[in-house]
């Protein structure tokens, strides 16, 4: 039976301070170096069995306290953030990693570098209280997530080899157990016209005029899924980004490009949402390319990253084991059963549930409405709370039977 395992003092202080380095490190998509280092000095510092950064520039820690002949387990969080954003809009310094109250404020607190330091630390806590699992554990920093979600996982399964028998994501879920996600596909139209002088428009056809019809027909498309999960809900979809082509501001433009960003509950598929484009255009009767882009980057290594803009949807049972197993071992570290959930945005579990088909579920500290906005924050007891209860959802996964 799981043993349950509190923090120290020491090992609280120590964790907030942790947490708190992590924030005062930007580490916005592609790069964070600093912030892998960091990790990793962390991990080695805690007493890891082996800490290393692969190609990419993934931080790859085994804990050291299982069997490696048992099954794996990941706890995935990524390392990367979005941007400030508008300075204007912060009341505090985005990477000040101020406290006020116990509540803790700063980019990527809540997304998720509070669930970084706390899977730290929940191994320390197995590290420290001589407990053997039957299994690996591995705490892995991915890059990248934040523009490609699922893109540096897929590299440490496929092309480090290392495949875990089940994955735990740190994305934030108020100490809930979260088991899935809507899909996601960006979608890249494109339509063509003639250019001429805009001082005789009529000589020309203009592209954006020719898109502007086509975004009228997706914004009546938007109302029209019928597709319902009775979990994750509906599908959706938006234009996100427009932009027209000329040679200068006062020549009619032969080209615009829209992006969408399509949301996709499970019975939707890529197929199916780009026939839905397709015939708006058809019905229109004019001529546009309709295309799913590559995401292409390089990561801080210097290693090139790649991969098609299609993230599906995925969801575990209710009763599934691993789903049960995280409930008892938040349960033992916490003494509350969490409840169960769903997230609204997009996580590496697009890769290793959509695609791998790896058993995962989503269980952090932070809210998910502070991801992204500034102003984010996360309650340092729930970080804490958090590594307790890593160390318990370690123990009862591993010896499921």
């Amino acid at each position: 039976m799981a043993t349950t395992i509190r923090l120290r003092p020491t090992d609280q202080a120590a964790c907030i301070a942790f947490l708190r380095d992590l924030v005062r490190i930007p580490s916005p998509s592609g790069q964070e170096e600093a912030l892998a280092q960091r990790l990793a000095e962390e991990m080695e510092r805690v007493g890891f069995a082996e800490v290393r950064v692969d190609r990419v520039g993934n931080v790859i820690g085994r804990v050291g306290v299982g069997s490696p002949s048992g099954p794996k387990l990941f706890f995935d969080g990524h390392m990367d953030h979005v941007g400030v954003g508008d300075p204007d809009a912060w009341t505090r310094e985005p990477f000040g990693a101020e406290v006020e109250e116990g509540v803790l404020f700063g980019r990527g607190a809540a997304d998720m570098k509070g669930a970084l330091a706390a899977m730290v630390y929940g191994a320390k806590l197995l590290l420290d209280e001589g407990v053997r699992l039957p299994g690996e554990l591995y705490v892995v920093g991915v890059v990248q997530e934040e523009p490609s979600e699922g893109l540096a996982m897929r590299w440490v399964v496929e092309e480090e080899g290392i495949r875990p028998d089940y994955v735990v994501l740190g994305e934030p879920t108020n100490l809930r157990i979260s088991r899935g996600q809507r899909g996601r596909l960006e979608v890249r139209v494109t339509t063509r016209g003639r250019a001429c002088h805009a001082s005789t428009p009529d000589l020309g056809d203009n592209a954006i005029y020719t898109a502007a019809r086509l975004i009228f027909g997706i914004e009546l498309l938007a109302g029209q899924l019928t597709v319902n999960d009775p979990v994750l809900g509906r599908g959706s979809i938006a234009v996100t980004q427009i932009e027209g082509s000329a040679g200068s501001r006062n020549v009619i433009p032969d080209r615009c490009t829209f992006v969408l960003d399509r949301r996709l509950t499970l019975g939707e598929t890529e197929a199916r949402a780009l026939a839905e484009i397709q015939q708006i255009v058809h019905r229109e009767g004019v001529q546009a390319e309709v295309v799913v882009p590559e995401f292409e980057t390089t990561s801080y290594t210097g290693h090139p990253l790649h991969g098609r803009e299609y993230y599906p949807a995925w969801l575990m049972p209710e009763d599934h084991p691993l789903v049960k197993a995280g409930q008892r071992g938040v349960e033992r570290a916490l003494g509350a059963r969490p409840r169960l959930c769903v997230w609204s945005f997009s996580t590496d579990g697009v890769y290793t549930m959509g695609e791998a088909a790896i058993p995962t579920i989503g269980f952090g500290p932070g809210e998910e409405r502070y991801a992204h906005v500034a102003d984010e924050r996360i309650r340092l007891d729930d970080v804490l709370r958090a590594a307790q209860a890593y160390a318990g959802i370690a123990q009862e996964v591993l010896s499921m039977t």
